[in-house]
């Protein structure tokens, strides 16, 4: 198997901006494009394989016929044929709703198959660019209703100015919002629920004030304070530095100008490279070069066991 590129689904919205496109070199004319569905194994938004041998089929049905080869044995066990982690880029030119997404036994009581967790890497962003992200203070369901009914539900959660190379891990249950301005990678679960929280009195183009789902998302609030909500890490040149560690996922970031070579033969699981800045080439254990760089999401099979990687380049490493 070679390692496997999907085509994006760009994902035109009321709050998307202008920087996707152009990050990844698409000369398709789409205004308002706020994400870029790199890997997504999500029912009826599947991505497709790009070239190749498995060229035009989804993703989901490659998992199907590959099974542990593509993403691990215990993966496979685990998940079955749907992919469990789903790769985005994501442009804000307007503030979005506050919201929160459900865990997997919140989820399961409403019948969804799973909840999300997600992480955020920040590119460059605009000044000033702003999220809102996990509570500041202690507050019961209750209290949280009252704020919502009283417009300041927003008092009560943490403000960060945010700048590339940020990080920010958001288990399900973390009351979060992107700010207008924000530029972001984006690890998540495999599911699209979102439980909107507060969308600021903000009426739809028929002047109606957008449907809230203020019982789902009192259920599935962690209410737990913390001191921060932000990931700390030091970058170091040419080593990856983990930054992300979790069940449902592990993150690392590589910023390198010189020859690597990336080992997983220990590893049962995918690995997914995000190209953040800059370009290089991918090459695998069977010589097949592939280009990599910035706006370029590419999937290793779990069979590979080892990639190497030239160029002067900034990428995400991903897997379970």
């Amino acid at each position: 198997m070679r390692v496997l590129t999907f085509v994006p689904l760009f994902k035109q919205t009321i709050w998307g901006g202008d920087k996707i496109l152009p990050f990844k070199h698409s000369s398709q004319s789409l205004e308002q494009v706020g994400e870029s569905w790199e890997i997504s194994g999500l029912e009826n938004n599947e991505t497709v394989v790009a070239d190749g041998e498995y060229e035009g089929r989804r993703l989901n049905d490659v998992v199907a016929e590959l099974k542990g080869r593509l993403v691990g044995n215990d993966n496979y066990k685990r998940f079955g044929n749907r992919f469990p982690l789903l790769i985005k880029f994501i442009d804000a030119c307007r503030d979005l709703s506050i919201q929160v997404h459900p865990d997997d036994e919140t989820a399961g009581r409403h019948g969804h198959p799973n909840g999300k967790t997600e992480m955020w890497y920040m590119m460059k962003s605009e000044p000033g660019a702003k999220i809102l992200l996990g509570l500041k203070q202690h507050i019961t369901p209750e209290e949280y209703k009252d704020m919502v009914r009283k417009n300041t539900i927003c008092d009560v959660i943490t403000e960060y100015e945010v700048n590339e190379g940020d990080c920010f891990f958001i288990p399900a249950g973390r009351i979060h919002s992107t700010g207008k301005g924000c530029f972001f990678a984006e690890i998540q679960q495999t599911s699209d629920v979102t439980y909107r929280i507060y969308d600021f009195n903000r009426k739809d183009k028929d002047g109606n004030l957008r449907e809230l789902h203020t019982e789902k998302a009192a259920e599935s609030i962690d209410y737990e304070v913390k001191e921060s909500y932000k990931t700390d890490y030091t970058p170091v040149k040419n080593e990856g530095v983990q930054i992300v560690e979790s069940p449902l996922f592990n993150t690392a970031v590589y910023d390198i100008d010189e020859p690597m070579t990336l080992d997983y033969s220990e590893l049962d699981s995918f690995v997914i490279l995000i190209g953040l800045k800059g370009e290089g080439t991918l090459t695998d254990e069977d010589g097949n070069e592939t280009i990599f760089g910035m706006g370029k999401t590419l999937l290793i099979p779990a069979e590979m066991n080892h990639v190497n990687i030239t160029g002067d380049i900034k990428f995400l490493e991903t897997y379970i």
